[in-house]
Formats: structure tokens, C-alpha cells, sequence
């Protein structure tokens, strides 16, 4: 019987030892994968920590992600423990959107590239030699070519929510093989997979940066926008406080000489001091008025609501007008007032109404603050400029306070009057209608030497070149309104005028007045009052408000011109109605006239005037 020996073949563990080695050499390099893949994840990791945590306004950005990433490569190269692996070049490559040409922006070389023997990366694409120098241009298509071919030297990274494309590259020199030649072409081949495995992690960190940098925007925008919010409530606040009293001024005068006249014994007109009372709410009144008109300007103009009429308008013509305006009260003053205009003047481009409200502000300013001497008004030409300059002799306004003088209620200390006059709001309207204009507003000024506000307008603004062919058309039909409004005058001898107004006390007032100049007024508080009236009379005039309790004005206008009997009777729309487009609305519904509230008494005067002729 044969027996089997249990001793190994005399050659066996010769021929194990190869294996063994090869499996050491396939193990170290496995593991020196393995350990640069986690320490570059670490690397990566750490920029995130960093993006996460930095200081509101610094953030991480892809270029020094990019750099970790070369950093942590080349420091992964040298330490694969192959002294023979003695050189290698890395970039990373980047193409922007839409581009065929990309760049080497980021760049790692060993040896460094201040040593002596620096060496930079060459690679051969299709026959030509390509060098790896940073802010060198690379092709697309070569990037493409370089990814395809063996060995593989280029490794694009997937999509990362970039807006553009990124290529990492690599291109290694090996040394004459020596001893360890085996465990270089160990390390040599799992190069690739460290290279794929390093784009895809990068990849994944610049789509986890795009996001916190979207986070850390959204979180800086939401901080801007409660700030806006604080700084809005602050200016609300602010704005309530300060209209609340310029509002309360006035109306405490209004209100208190009020109960004075209606004190025991009533208004006599024989006593001097009660039309002294009279003038005082009088005035008091056209203060009020004068702060709602600012708010309400300042507000449309913040708003661009703001109506811009451009017209011609003739500038010595207008500051006599102006002037004249502001006579009594320099003349109550005792100051003078002074016009000086070029004798070459005569035409401007303009808003003749805002332009008269820029001049009046500021000579009410300058009165204001000036207590002997003189008030004028310059205008002369500059190129194709205008300028408007309002002076005085003055206190002055200090240097340090000039700044604030354009920011709204906004009032200097004034010696020269007992309490602060005006909005505050006057300047601020004045600077920003300068501006619609397409011109500035500049202040020179000392203390005690006086004031001079100068507005520099162009001749012709550029806002009004659309409108300025239908300058000609706008006039035919401004006209041709005036035509069919005389006709319309001549059309009634009837001197009975329709009231319809919901508020008692406003329909008293036009009432009486118009009473006594002669009219026959009838007084109605809804539309359905409105068509019992006209069942019986045909009046000369239909006086009528826009906003009822009852109805929508404007459609009564319509149903008014809808009907044969009613259509030649003319609409006046008396109304709370001032913003911008009301007036526009009104007329297109079909009234012919309009005037907005308070109510200017001698201005409705003129206008049922047009239509119709009291009793004498």
C-alpha cells in the first residue's frame, strides 16, 4: 500500500514567496489609495466646515477648493512611498459656459516650481505637445481627447451645480525602474481610480458649496431686508410724529378762532378782530392745504406717479407772475425784491405749473429767513441750461446743516421767525422736481451772508422729446374743447345748477356761495335724487361728486351721456379725486370739467361761468 507524505514539495514555498510579495505590494497600494482618498475627503470636508462657519460676507470659494484639491493630490503622489515616482503636475482646468476654450487656472507641480530643477507637465495630444502653465489656453475638444486616450491623463467632474466646466489633469514622470519598479506599477495603476475618485468627491463639495453660498446669500439678503423693515417702521414712525404736528398747528388755529367767533355773542363783521380771526384760520387753512399738497407730491413722486405736463413757457412771463405772488409778504417784511433776467431769455421747456411751484418754495424760503434787506431772482443762460437763482440776504445756513436740507421735514433753527414755518418738505420736492426735470439744484451759503438756491434746467429736457411733435396737436385740441365748450355755454339760458354731494357741510359751502352770486342751487345727496331732480328740471349745470355712498360717480357720468335727454348738459366733477389719472379718468367718463377738493371758490366760479350766467 502507497502511503502520502504530509511534508510540502520540496519547492513550494519558493514559489509562494512571489505571490506573497505581489499581494504586499496590492495591499499597500490598496491601503495608500484608500488613505489619500480619506484625507482628501477630510480636506474638502474641513473647506464646508469653513464655508459654514465663516463671518457674514466671506465665503469659500471654488478656487480654494480647487487648490485643497491639488494640495491633497500631490501630497497623496509623494507619499505612495515609490521614491522613484519622482515627479508629477496637476491642474485643474476650467471652461466657461457655451465656450470651445477653456483655462488653467489652478496649478500643483513637484518638484515646487521656485526649485532649480522646476518642472512643468507636458502632454501629447494628436501629435502636439501641450504645456501645463497656469492661465494657459486649453480647447475644449483637446480636453476631450486627453480624457479618451491611454494612459487616461484627464478626468472631467460631474456636474456640481456650476456654472461652468472643470477638468482635473494630471501627468506623472517616473524614474528608470529600480528595485521597487514593482510597486510602482502597483501604484501607477490605481492613479485612475484616485484621480476619478477625487473629481467625483470635489464634485460633490461644489455642489455642497453652491448650496451654502445660497443659503449664506438668502440668511444676508432676509438680515437686509429686516433692517429695510426696521429702518421703514423707523421713517414711519418718524413721519407720523412730524405730520402729526405740522397737521395739528394749523388746526388748532383753525379750530380755536373758530370757537372764538362762535363765542357768546357771535361773529360781528363790524369788529375789526374778528376778520382778524378770519384771516388767521384763513391762513391757517391754506398751511394745511400747502402740507397735504407737499405730502401728496413727495409721495407721487416717490411713487413716479407724478403728471409732467412739458410745455413752452415764457420765463419772464412766469417770474412776473411768480414774483407778484410774493409781493404782500415781502412787503409785510419790509424787504425788497429784486428780478434780474437776461434779456436773451424768453422760452423754456418745462412744466410751467412745477416750475412755478420750484421758485415759489424757494422765495417763501428766503423770505423766511431774512430779516432786512433784499429777496431776488436771477435768471440767466448757461450753454444749453437754464438757470433759476433765488437769493437773499439772509442769516445763512451753516456748512455742517447744509446736507440736511434736501432730507424730508427737515427744518433749520430760525431766529428770524417765532415758531418753524412751513413742511419741512418744501426743498425736498423742490430737489426732486429738479431732477424730473433732467436738471440739479445747488445751494451756496455762509452765515450771515446770505443764500442763493440755483435749479439749472435744460432748455429742452430729454423726457419731453416724445412729446414734443404732439405739442402742436395737443393745442388744436385743447381748442377744439374750447369750442365745444362755448357752445355748450350758449345752449341754456338756465341759471339752475345741480348739486349732488354726500358731505353736508362742503354742500352748504358751494351752496351759499353760489347762491349769492345768483344761481339757483338744488342740493341732492344720491343718484337716485339725481334722476327725481332731472324728471322735473333740466339745469344749466350738473355740479356732481365722484365718490358716493350709494353709487359709483363715474358711472352715473356714463349713464348721464348714455341718455339722449341728458347728453348736452354740462358734468363738473368736484372731487377728493387728485392722483394721478383722476382728472384723466373724469374727463374720459364724460364730464366736462373738473376741480379737485378742497374746493377753490373763485376758481368754481370761473369754471360754471363758462356754462351758464347768473341772475344779476
Amino acid at each position: 500500500m502507497q502511503q502520502q507524505s504530509s511534508f510540502p514539495e520540496p519547492n513550494s514555498q519558493v514559489d509562494e514567496a512571489p505571490n506573497l510579495l505581489a499581494t504586499i505590494r496590492r495591499l499597500n497600494a490598496e491601503l495608500w489609495l484608500k488613505r489619500s482618498l480619506k484625507q482628501l475627503q477630510d480636506s474638502l470636508n474641513n473647506r464646508l466646515t469653513e464655508a459654514l462657519s465663516t463671518q457674514p460676507g466671506i465665503i469659500i470659494s471654488e478656487a480654494e477648493v480647487f487648490q485643497t484639491l491639488l494640495d491633497e493630490l500631490q501630497i497623496a503622489l509623494k507619499a505612495s512611498g515609490v521614491e522613484s515616482f519622482t515627479k508629477s503636475c496637476l491642474a485643474i482646468a476650467v471652461v466657461p459656459p457655451k465656450a470651445i476654450v477653456g483655462t488653467i487656472y489652478h496649478l500643483s507641480n513637484f518638484p515646487e516650481k521656485d526649485s532649480q530643477d522646476a518642472w512643468v507637465g507636458e502632454i501629447i495630444v494628436e501629435q502636439r505637445k501641450l504645456s501645463l502653465k497656469l492661465s494657459t489656453e486649453i480647447a475644449l475638444q483637446d480636453l476631450q481627447n486627453i480624457e479618451q486616450q491611454v494612459p487616461q491623463k484627464a478626468w472631467r467632474l460631474p456636474d456640481s451645480s456650476t456654472p461652468f466646466t472643470a477638468w482635473l489633469i494630471v501627468d506623472t514622470e517616473i524614474a528608470q525602474p529600480g528595485e521597487e519598479s514593482a510597486q510602482v506599477d502597483e501604484t501607477v495603476h490605481l492613479i485612475p481610480r484616485l484621480m476619478a475618485n477625487a473629481a467625483q468627491q470635489c464634485a460633490q463639495v461644489l455642489a455642497q458649496l453652491t448650496q451654502i453660498q445660497s443659503l449664506q446669500k438668502s440668511s444676508q439678503d432676509l438680515e437686509k431686508i429686516n433692517q429695510e423693515l426696521e429702518r421703514t417702521n423707523r421713517l414711519k414712525n418718524q413721519f407720523l410724529a412730524n405730520t402729526s404736528h405740522e397737521i395739528r398747528t394749523p388746526l388748532s388755529s383753525i379750530l380755536g378762532f373758530t370757537q372764538l367767533l362762535l363765542a357768546k355773542g357771535g361773529y360781528d363783521p363790524s369788529q375789526e378782530k374778528h376778520q382778524e380771526y378770519l384771516n388767521i384760520i384763513l391762513s391757517s387753512g391754506k398751511h394745511l392745504l400747502g402740507l397735504i399738497n407737499d405730502i401728496l407730491d413727495l409721495s407721487k413722486i416717490e411713487a413716479d406717479q407724478l403728471e409732467v405736463q412739458w410745455e413752452e413757457v415764457n420765463v419772464p412771463e412766469l417770474c412776473r407772475n411768480v414774483l407778484a405772488l410774493v409781493k404782500e409778504k415781502a412787503s409785510h417784511k419790509g424787504l425788497k425784491l429784486r428780478q434780474e433776467i437776461d434779456n436773451n431769455i424768453t422760452t423754456i421747456i418745462a412744466d410751467s405749473l412745477r416750475l412755478k411751484q420750484m421758485l415759489l418754495n424757494l422765495l417763501f424760503n428766503a423770505l423766511k429767513f431774512t430779516s432786512t434787506g433784499s429777496v431776488g431772482l436771477k435768471v440767466d443762460l448757461n450753454g444749453s441750461f437754464m438757470n433759476f437763482t433765488v437769493w437773499d440776504t439772509g442769516s445763512g445756513i451753516p456748512k455742517q446743516l447744509q446736507s440736511h436740507l434736501f432730507q424730508p421735514y427737515c427744518q433749520i433753527a430760525n431766529t428770524v421767525t417765532t415758531r418753524g414755518e412751513g413742511t419741512g418738505l418744501g426743498l425736498v420736492v423742490t430737489k426732486k422736481l429738479t431732477e424730473i426735470h433732467g436738471g440739479w439744484i445747488k445751494l451756496e451759503s455762509d452765515v450771515n451772508q446770505g443764500s442763493q438756491f440755483t435749479i439749472a434746467l435744460p432748455l429742452i429736457p430729454t423726457s419731453a422729446l416724445e412729446q414734443l411733435p404732439e405739442l402742436a396737436d395737443q393745442n388744436e385740441t385743447e381748442q377744439e374743447e374750447v369750442i365745444i365748450q362755448a357752445s355748450v355755454s350758449v345752449s341754456s339760458n338756465s341759471r339752475d345748477i345741480l348739486l349732488l354731494e354726500d358731505d353736508l357741510e362742503n354742500a352748504q359751502m358751494m351752496q351759499i356761495y353760489l347762491e349769492k352770486l345768483g344761481y339757483r342751487v338744488t342740493w341732492v345727496k344720491n343718484a337716485a335724487e339725481v334722476w327725481q331732480f332731472l324728471a322735473q328740471v333740466s339745469p344749466a349745470v350738473i355740479l356732481m361728486d365722484i365718490q358716493l355712498a350709494d353709487s359709483n360717480g363715474l358711472e352715473l357720468v356714463q349713464q348721464l351721456r348714455q341718455n339722449q335727454q341728458y347728453q348736452e348738459i354740462p358734468l363738473i366733477a368736484q372731487t377728493a379725486m387728485a392722483m394721478k389719472g383722476d382728472r384723466e379718468n373724469c374727463l374720459n367718463a364724460g364730464v366736462n370739467d373738473y376741480i379737485s377738493k378742497p374746493i377753490d371758490l373763485s376758481q368754481l366760479e370761473k369754471i360754471i361761468a363758462k356754462y351758464c350766467t347768473p341772475e344779476v
